[in-house]
C-alpha cells in the first residue's frame, strides 16, 4: 500500500507529544491485525492522558504471539473491533507527535488501518526512539528497547504488552534526550 500522505520520521525532541505502541498478529501490515493500541500523551513531558484498548481481530490469536504478549483469544473476545479502535486512536493522539521504538513499524500499520477501516489519514510526524538510541549509545550490542531500558536503570517487567511498552519508550526517550543534548 502507498503511503502518501505519511508523516514524516523526525530527530526531534519535543516536549508535546503521544508515545505510541500497538501489538499484532504478524508482522505485515497487509495480511496482519493490530490486536492492541496503547497511547500516553505528555505535556511539557509529564503525563496527561492515556488510551489503550485490546482489539477483537477476524482470525485466532496464533500461539507464538500469545506467547510473546500474553494475549489470547479469550481476552479479545469481547473488544471492540478495529474500526471503533482506530476511532478512539485517531481522537485521541489529534494532531501530536507521535514517539515510539521502531515506530514505522507502528506507524505503518496505523496508517494502513486507519485508512482502510476509518478513511482517516494518519500524518501525524514521529520520533524514533531506535534512531536516538543509534546515535546515543552505539556501544550496545542490540538496540532493541529492553536493552536500552536495561541501560538506563528502567524496569522491562510487563513489556510486550502496548501500554507497557509506552511507558519504557518514554522513559528511554527522556534518558536518550539528555544524553544527546549534552
Amino acid at each position: 500500500m502507498e503511503r502518501k500522505y505519511k508523516g514524516q520520521s523526525i530527530l526531534a525532541f519535543p516536549c508535546d507529544y503521544t508515545v505510541v505502541d500497538i501489538e499484532t498478529n504478524g508482522l505485515d501490515s497487509g495480511t496482519c491485525e493490530i490486536i492492541e493500541v496503547s497511547a500516553l500523551k505528555y505535556r511539557n513531558e509529564v503525563l496527561q492522558d492515556s488510551f489503550s484498548t485490546l482489539i477483537k481481530p477476524t482470525r485466532r490469536i496464533n500461539w507464538y504471539i500469545t506467547n510473546l504478549t500474553g494475549i489470547t483469544d479469550e481476552m479479545v473476545k469481547y473488544a471492540p473491533d478495529i474500526v471503533e479502535a482506530m476511532q478512539e486512536f485517531y481522537g485521541f493522539i489529534g494532531k501530536d507527535i507521535l514517539i515510539g521504538h521502531n515506530v514505522n513499524f507502528d506507524v505503518n500499520f496505523l496508517y494502513d488501518n486507519l485508512w482502510i477501516h476509518n478513511g482517516l489519514i494518519l500524518d501525524n510526524s514521529f520520533v524514533d526512539t531506535l534512531r536516538l538510541a543509534r546515535k546515543a549509545l552505539p556501544q550496545l550490542t542490540n538496540h532493541k528497547q529492553t536493552t536500552i531500558a536495561e541501560y538506563y536503570g528502567i524496569a522491562t517487567d510487563g513489556s510486550h504488552r502496548a501500554l507497557r511498552d509506552c511507558e519504557i519508550c518514554n522513559a528511554c526517550y527522556l534518558n536518550l534526550k539528555r544524553e544527546l543534548l549534552k
